[in-house]
């Protein structure tokens, strides 16, 4: 989860609630330059958070995420025209108050990043950033969106982002805002007042696999812990547990949701990673666009698959996976004990031909080789509730 080459502890950045995590016993490590909690010792630690979102609710401090919002100038037009540009999902296709998942890539088809773009009006957008990559990503906007009529605005340190994720989380949050969180799909959001502040972004997204919400409220300590505080007041009832990073890697892999550097990076393209769906090649030309399609006529040589240790052993990031004969073939790019599950799981890049749902991989831990299977995945999903017929009207009549 470290970045590489990422300054001390004491020389890395702090969200606004970085005095709060401390006060709770956090323990602290430097993700990407940040220095974050990892998890709360005193409340049970990774595993306790981590079913605590699968089976009722627990909140991340998620304010190291850049935002970066690009909106018209003078002519109409611009900002979709740039989002487009430097974006591999359709955003002409989104309505104002909802969002998708999408990423930004090189020329070659790998990823700068990949990014939640949220559509705040017509002609006006919102990108959720990852924390690592964050100055890369705006200057690699910046420098990409110059021919084009719009204005870019890096609103990264605007913000503290709460992420309250779990089944009990619209329990929680409906308690502290006036917004009906019903009317509010996966992957829409809306602006009411939360905790007393007018005007809050208030967004179905999160990545953790579970319902949830994030909401972003503004970035100056006092205010931060005040909303945390009533966060957590709110979800007395339902076992509310602060949660820290270690909790969002494991709900993330068993969801299988990408990390950068890990599944997704500057070497790995859109098909090989098997993000396809959110790639839409029909909708004219982006950056990219020339080399994904280079690479899908010349064929996948590694694709993404899971894998479910049978053999005693973890699968770490960056061990050798191997074939029956003892050759490496591909390497884990995520591994962990699955505390949902009670199995140890991976997700690893390997050739097509080892790909195959069952079929044996041999991951090299320690010197020694562990047979794991190659199993389905996302390895967790949850059960969905089915939407009333007139959500999606309803809901674009409150942002």
């Amino acid at each position: 989860m470290e970045a590489a080459n990422s300054p001390t502890n004491s020389e890395a950045r702090k969200t606004p609630l970085n005095a709060l995590h401390r006060r709770l016993g956090a323990k602290m490590v430097n993700f990407g330059g940040w220095d974050m909690p990892v998890e709360y010792p005193s409340t049970g630690g990774l595993v306790a958070e981590h079913k605590a979102v699968r089976g009722s609710v627990g909140v991340f401090d998620v304010s190291h995420m850049g935002d970066i919002r690009i909106r018209s100038g003078r002519t109409p037009g611009g900002a979709l025209a740039a989002v487009q540009h430097i974006s591999m999902n359709d955003a002409s296709q989104l309505a104002v108050g909802q969002a998708h998942y999408s990423a930004m890539l090189y020329p070659q088809g790998t990823f700068v990043d990949d990014v939640i773009v949220h559509r705040l009006g017509q002609d006006d957008f919102l990108l959720v950033i990852n924390a690592g990559t964050r100055q890369k990503d705006i200057d690699w906007v910046r420098q990409n969106t110059k021919d084009f009529d719009c204005v870019v605005e890096d609103l990264s340190d605007t913000y503290t982002q709460l992420a309250i994720q779990g089944p009990r989380a619209v329990d929680v949050l409906q308690k502290l805002t006036d917004a009906n969180l019903s009317l509010i799909k996966n992957y829409w959001f809306t602006h009411g007042t939360v905790c007393g502040l007018k005007n809050i972004l208030i967004a179905r997204t999160g990545y953790t696999g579970e319902d949830g919400f994030e909401i972003y409220v503004p970035a100056d300590q006092a205010t931060s812990e005040q909303v945390w505080a009533k966060v957590m007041e709110a979800g007395r009832e339902f076992g509310i547990l602060p949660c820290g990073l270690g909790a969002r890697n494991t709900l993330r892999l068993e969801a299988k949701m990408a990390l950068y550097e890990h599944e997704i990076s500057d070497k790995i393209n859109v098909w090989e990673a098997g993000l396809d769906r959110y790639c839409k090649m029909e909708k004219g030309d982006f950056i990219g666009r020339a080399a994904l399609e280079r690479a899908k006529s010349a064929g996948l040589t590694r694709t993404l698959v899971g894998l479910e240790m049978v053999e005693r052993g973890i699968a770490r990031d960056g061990y050798c996976c191997c074939n029956e004969a003892g050759e490496a073939i591909g390497v884990v790019t995520s591994g962990s004990p699955s505390p949902t599950l009670g199995k140890n799981i991976a997700l690893a890049y390997v050739p097509p031909a080892m790909s195959a749902i069952g079929k044996p991989v041999y991951v090299e831990i320690r010197s020694q080789k562990a047979k794991a299977l190659v199993v389905p995945t996302p390895f967790y999903k949850r059960a969905r509730k089915a939407a009333p017929q007139s959500m999606v009207s309803s809901t674009a009549k409150t942002v």
